[in-house]
């Protein structure tokens, strides 16, 4: 555990590599161990370090305190993730950020943090409705089915998670958020993946990523895929991913 601003944060290191680290922002029900077995798996192929953490009201790092605010992501961005770095050591990172996760990585590598690369798998920079309706599903689900119960296995309270991540989504003054204005600042190299399936965005999120970024990007659209790419094809996206760190290491 490490404390900011008064929370504690679970987290873990991985492996003992040279050059920038690689840090995984989970998606907005995840936690440190949601990710499965993906960051050990990537950490191994790329010979790099690694740190994974549950943000506060994930895991089992602290509850949240209040309701969530539009604004959650830009203070996980801006406050906790860069106190979070100095505390554990580690600079100039490459983020791989996961759906919230990967809206995270953007806010924090468009404010002028030095980032090394980004990773973003099922980014989000703005509301869709496709966005809404599958929050509004997710609800039905968690009111009607186990859900809580599994959830239960990889967060301290599984109903206070759920709650903070679909309440602000489906509140009306999120409806507005967007976060493209950060996309400008941001000039280190981007890998874009992306499920056809993907029941919360569709590529209309990677089209506004690639035209607002002032760096390189590419991108992996999967077919048969949802939500999480790195779950529903772990090979394709280990090997992409893999692929782009060490193509960012030998341009370094």
């Amino acid at each position: 555990m490490v404390e900011i601003d008064g929370r504690r944060l679970e987290y873990r290191l991985i492996g003992e590599g040279d050059g920038p680290a690689l840090v995984f922002l989970h998606e907005g029900l995840g936690s440190m161990g949601l990710w499965r077995r993906f960051p050990d798996d990537l950490v191994e192929a790329t010979g790099r370090r690694g740190l994974v953490y549950s943000r506060a009201g994930h895991g089992r790092s602290d509850p949240l305190r209040e309701r969530r605010t539009p604004d959650f992501m830009h203070h996980e961005a801006q406050a906790t993730l860069p106190r979070l770095l100095d505390e554990v050591g580690v600079v100039e990172p490459i983020l791989i950020g996961h759906s919230d996760g990967a809206s995270i990585a953007l806010i924090h590598a468009g404010a002028g943090h030095r980032v090394s690369g980004l990773v973003l798998l099922a980014p989000h920079v703005f509301v869709e409705p496709e966005s809404v309706a599958g929050i509004e599903a997710a609800r039905v689900r968690f009111e009607t089915t186990d859900l809580a119960d599994r959830m239960a296995r990889h967060h301290h309270d599984p109903h206070s998670t759920f709650r903070g991540w679909n309440d602000i989504w489906l509140d009306p003054a999120f409806r507005d958020w967007n976060i493209e204005d950060s996309l400008p600042g941001i000039r280190c190299p981007t890998l874009l993946i992306q499920g056809l399936d993907d029941e919360y965005g569709t590529l209309a999120q990677l089209e506004a990523i690639e035209k607002g970024l002032a760096g390189r990007s590419e991108r992996l659209v999967l077919e048969d895929c949802g939500h999480s790419p790195h779950l529903d094809h772990p090979a394709n996206v280990l090997r992409a991913t893999t692929r782009f760190i060490s193509e960012i290491g030998d341009s370094g």
